[in-house]
């Protein structure tokens, strides 16, 4: 028989977000598990009861309004020393009513770029990530000249892009030179600090010590807006995480997705989902397989390899953050 120790309590948890970007939170009762924090509300799931239906109730109980549309954010698993829970979050977009404290908890909206000015639960850490993430990741491909890619990134940033990885490629710097490549460093700053853009940096070692620091020396540079993509390579050769700075990963089994919550990151991309034509050798995980390695880890996960905008809902389905592309985002038409 197993101990209550190893037994693992289902709570369904939402994330409810209003117009104005603002997630509803309340604070832990001073005498409860985690007393004096604050949290996302929900509850435990009863037994032969959805997640949607205890999701639903728990909310209704607890604030006193209705939930209209709500999809999966993210799924955590956290031991505390007394107990293991499995976080079941769904972002909510629509409600219906006034949220009200009806068990006497302090509830307030709070930004979602402000949640880390408030103590959380160490387990809702992940959902603070994962509140911050847009649902379409754009990685930049090929372009011919600097014009070119400032034409392609404002595009893509018009239509809606906020989380950008620039991606240049060894190959790609011995042909043009570092100094056309920190050139193109420079304007993508330059589009970021314009446009409310979250930049994460794929760099060749050689110009990545000059890129850095050019971050490292942005004034009023915050947390959300600049960070560093590590490839499977640098993922397998880093044993600590750089400070400052956000930090993203690329993954392609259950190992490197360890290693990479290991190392903290903020986010981790997961591929190939679908068959590739730049990778024709590597076998495709289907969204089966990709389920089956983001339910390893407590990290927000994007789906990477064939993706196209209209499977974000597939990768939410399947546990991810959302798609994360080059051709289907990249296209300038």
């Amino acid at each position: 028989m197993p101990s209550i120790m190893s037994e693992v309590i289902h709570v369904a948890v939402a994330a409810i977000v209003n117009q104005n970007n603002e997630v509803l939170i309340s604070r832990r009762a001073e005498n409860s598990h985690q007393g004096g924090l604050w949290e996302f509300p929900g509850g435990k799931v009863e037994k032969n009861e959805t997640v949607e239906s205890a999701l639903a109730r728990e909310i209704l109980e607890e604030l006193g309004i209705q939930l209209v549309s709500f999809h999966p954010l993210i799924k955590i698993t956290h031991q505390y020393t007394d107990k293991k829970v499995l976080l079941d979050v769904w972002r909510v977009d629509n409600f219906i009513g006034n949220p009200t404290g009806l068990e006497g908890q302090p509830v307030r909206w709070q930004a979602i770029c402000e949640l880390d000015e408030l103590k959380f639960p160490e387990a809702d850490i992940a959902i603070k990530r994962a509140l911050n993430l847009p649902e379409h990741h754009l990685i930049t491909g090929k372009f011919k000249t600097e014009q070119e890619f400032e034409l392609r990134l404002s595009r893509a940033i018009g239509k809606g892009i906020k989380l950008v990885q620039l991606r240049l490629t060894d190959e790609w710097l011995r042909e043009t030179g570092q100094s056309s490549a920190m050139r193109i460093v420079e304007a993508a700053v330059s589009l970021s600090g314009q446009s409310n853009l979250t930049l994460m940096l794929n760099l060749p070692d050689a110009i990545e010590d000059a890129a850095y620091k050019l971050l490292s020396e942005l004034p009023g540079s915050s947390r959300w807006s600049y960070g560093i993509h590590l490839n499977s390579r640098k993922l397998g050769n880093i044993s600590n995480r750089p400070e400052g700075f956000l930090l993203s990963a690329s993954c392609h089994n259950c190992s490197e997705l360890k290693k990479a919550q290991e190392l903290n990151v903020d986010f981790v991309l997961l591929s190939p989902v679908k068959a590739t034509a730049s990778h024709p050798e590597a076998l495709p995980l289907g969204w089966g397989g990709f389920s089956e390695l983001v339910d390893q880890v407590n990290v927000p996960v994007y789906a990477l390899g064939g993706m196209k905008k209209e499977d974000s809902n597939k990768a939410r389905s399947a546990g991810g953050q959302g798609i994360a592309a080059i051709g289907n985002l990249w296209d300038p038409e």
